[in-house]
């Protein structure tokens, strides 16, 4: 039986070490190719018509007028007479042009009348949702209502977290020719081997009359899993318009407001300790929206990391609002429920006068792993000089600008998907690796590569990598921070599996069995004795002219080792916040993290500091307005939804917790758990400096300001 285990970390000559990605130089110089940039022989243009209702109901489209523009070559009606627009923006028509142009006047020449219901579109105030809010019932451990009444201390707090878009800077959308029974797909995806399944199913085709193709995404961040309504409109029009390509991507107002957002949750919170700290009991009632659907909460979560703590109480309620759909969004529900936990907990810390850091130290015993996290507090502690630099809630220095620091928690499961991958040796010494997954920018190629190389004992530049096309064997969609830990399981079996196969091959020329065998430095040599040894061309022109072809599978219910779940993390702020002006100066973010095994320390550093920039956007800045009168989405653009800049960074330095321990947990993944902690951190911060909470995020100017004026907005 093969070994297919990754080699020990002593051992390893190309998997752990600091490589620069792979695909660098394509996107740095332009010549990385989105699908966006596609452009087929005869492309034509399609563009869509939106409510502009938040509620309405369809009385009556008129395409005529549309249909019979000069250049147009299909129109097709989406939301006929009698649909209940449930959110604004919704698609009620969509036509194809010879232009892009032409098609934008095609759909503003279509007449619509609708008849305007009542929307409710802002979910802050659960006393106004009415029959919109949807309880979910009650769940309890242990006796709350006892361990309050024998608590030392208690805090009750409100604290508020909105909904934010995906903003993807490569919009949702694709180009398709469709035939009538095949169609030729280039989408913006996350999930290359099965959209296409997807957008199958929508035509009423077999899904293998599919080609699915992208060499890179524009972002997506848990929102591009599934073809959309465009993407099946798009291949109708190519259709009607004969099998002609059409390119169609949401224009950015769309992007922002029908593709996908991520939840609020706002909630009230009360929490008990004893008088040294210890933690005995958390109670919350938390409502969101999720748009017209609700929520989608796991409020199971609270208090998160520390959910074992001995009483809970948990109330949760959704809220439907007349707004676009959620879809995940890095890590979902975790930064939400990471923000209101560590917000409550450090404002119990306040009040028993302890300093945050030791509170959280205190409670590490209610954690999952409480010596990673133990280890982790102390490790960012060191990192951010937190005994030093550390006060009481208030800094009391001279002048405007206030100084503090804030901690924030956080935990993911990720582990590896299901894949497979297919390893090709030729005779003349090239290899290929082949396999239908997608590279999100996270460096999944880099990762692939080195893995294979590990394996074959020969270099990177000698492996053609071929991804991204789903005539590859299937891997699976990139969600959930398990990508990596699926492609690379799925590849070192491929790669083993073939490898096994040359030795069968080589074996009789070194005068030894199969299984005295290792490939090493460009090499298939008897272990431990260099000397009898071939070169690695030497060795496959032993094949004749036979092709090695062997595939690898990664079944995540038998993942032997290569991946598992479940990782720990923490992060702290250092902030500088204007009392006067109210704003806020991110001085360093650090972040300690666990996930496994690293293929890449570099890359996953560039996780780390993706994720946290990420955070940094939500914690300042990121939020959708919604109008209550007009019931429309008053920032959807990228002027007035404003994302972080390289100025509002700041420092950020992050640590991978390597350790042998965590290595022999296999590859876990860190998409999500990067972006965690980051909001708490941030928050707790700001209350550290100016002495009071900020309830309801972002931290605004104006959120700011009107905290420390004791203001509530209504």
């Amino acid at each position: 039986m093969p070994n297919y285990s990754y080699p020990p970390m002593e051992s390893r000559k190309v998997m752990g070490r600091r490589i620069t990605r792979v695909d660098g130089t394509a996107k740095a110089s332009g010549r990385a190719k989105y699908n966006s940039d596609v452009k087929p022989a005869g492309t034509i243009y399609a563009a869509i018509l939106h409510s502009p209702h938040a509620h309405a109901k369809v009385k009556s489209v008129d395409t005529s007028a549309a249909e019979k523009m000069e250049g147009v070559t299909g129109v097709r009606v989406i939301s006929g007479p009698g649909t209940e627009i449930q959110w604004g923006l919704t698609e009620i028509a969509v036509a194809s042009a010879r232009t892009e142009e032409i098609a934008r006047d095609a759909v503003r020449a279509i007449k619509v009348e609708y008849e305007v219901l009542p929307h409710l579109v802002r979910e802050e105030r659960l006393d106004k949702a009415g029959n919109r809010a949807k309880p979910a019932g009650e769940q309890v451990t242990g006796d709350p209502d006892a361990a309050f009444k024998q608590a030392d201390v208690t805090h009750e707090g409100e604290y508020g977290i909105p909904v934010i878009t995906h903003c993807c800077l490569e919009p949702h959308g694709q180009v398709v020719a469709f035939n009538g029974t095949k169609a030729e797909f280039w989408p913006s995806t996350q999930n290359v081997s099965a959209v296409g399944s997807d957008l199958a199913k929508g035509l009423e085709i077999q899904a293998t009359n599919v080609h699915t193709h992208m060499d890179y995404i524009g972002g997506g961040f848990g929102s591009k899993f599934q073809a959309d309504r465009w993407g099946i409109e798009a291949a109708q029009l190519s259709k009607m318009s004969g099998g002609k390509p059409v390119k169609l991507f949401l224009e950015r107002a769309a992007e922002l407001v029908i593709a996908g957002v991520r939840p609020s949750v706002y909630g009230k919170v009360k929490v008990g300790a004893q008088k040294d700290g210890t933690l005995t009991v958390w109670d919350s009632l938390t409502w969101n929206t999720a748009g017209f659907t609700g929520g989608n909460l796991n409020a199971d979560l609270f208090p998160y990391v520390f959910r074992n703590v001995p009483n809970r109480r948990i109330n949760h309620t959704t809220v439907a609002t007349n707004c676009g759909g959620s879809r995940a969004w890095r890590a979902p529900n975790h930064p939400q429920v990471s923000y209101i936990t560590c917000a409550a907990l450090d404002d119990l810390a306040h009040k028993l006068g302890m300093d945050s850091l030791d509170f959280f130290l205190k409670n590490v015993q209610f954690t999952a792993r409480p010596e990673v996290y133990r280890s982790q507090l102390q490790q960012c502690a060191d990192m951010i000089a937190w005994k030093k630099n550390w006060h009481p809630r208030g800094d009391k220095t001279a002048g405007p600008v206030k100084r503090g620091l804030g901690i924030g928690v956080g935990t993911w499961n990720g582990a590896g998907h299901a894949s497979q991958c297919r390893a090709n040796i030729h005779p003349d010494g090239s290899v290929e690796v082949e396999l239908g997954s997608q590279d999100l920018g996270t460096g999944t190629r880099t990762v692939i590569l080195q893995v294979a190389a590990e394996t074959l004992g020969i270099r990177m530049d000698g492996i053609k990598l071929n991804i991204g096309d789903n005539n590859y064997p299937v891997s699976g969609a990139s969600g959930g921070s398990t990508t990596v830990g699926g492609v690379c399981a799925s590849t070192r079996i491929a790669t083993v599996n073939a490898l096994e196969k040359l030795f069968e091959v080589v074996a009789p020329a070194l005068g030894t069995d199969k299984d005295n065998l290792e490939a090493v430095d460009g090499k298939i040599q008897v272990k431990g004795n260099p000397a009898k040894s071939l070169t690695w061309k030497a060795a496959c022109a032993k094949l004749g002219v036979k092709t090695i072809s062997e595939i690898g599978a990664h079944d995540p219910r038998n993942p032997r080792g290569l991946s598992t779940l479940g990782v720990g993390g923490v992060q702290m702020a250092d902030v500088s916040v204007d009392v006067e002006t109210g704003v806020v100066k991110i001085n360093k973010i650090v972040g300690v993290q666990d996930c496994g095994l690293i293929v890449n320390p570099k890359l996953a550093d560039g996780q780390m500091y993706g994720g946290i920039i990420m955070g940094v956007c939500a914690a300042l800045m990121e939020e959708r307005v919604m109008d209550e009168l007009s019931g429309k989405c008053l920032n959807a653009d990228m002027e007035f939804y404003k994302l972080a800049g390289i100025a509002d960074i700041g420092e950020i330095e992050v640590k991978m917790d390597i350790t042998p321990e965590h290595d022999k947990r296999g590859i876990i993944g860190l998409g999500e758990p990067a972006t965690v902690p980051t909001i708490a951190a941030i928050a707790n911060a700001v209350t550290n400096a100016i002495g009071v909470r900020v309830p309801t995020l972002p931290l605004t100017s104006r959120n700011v300001l009107n905290a420390l004026a004791g203001r509530r907005l209504a």
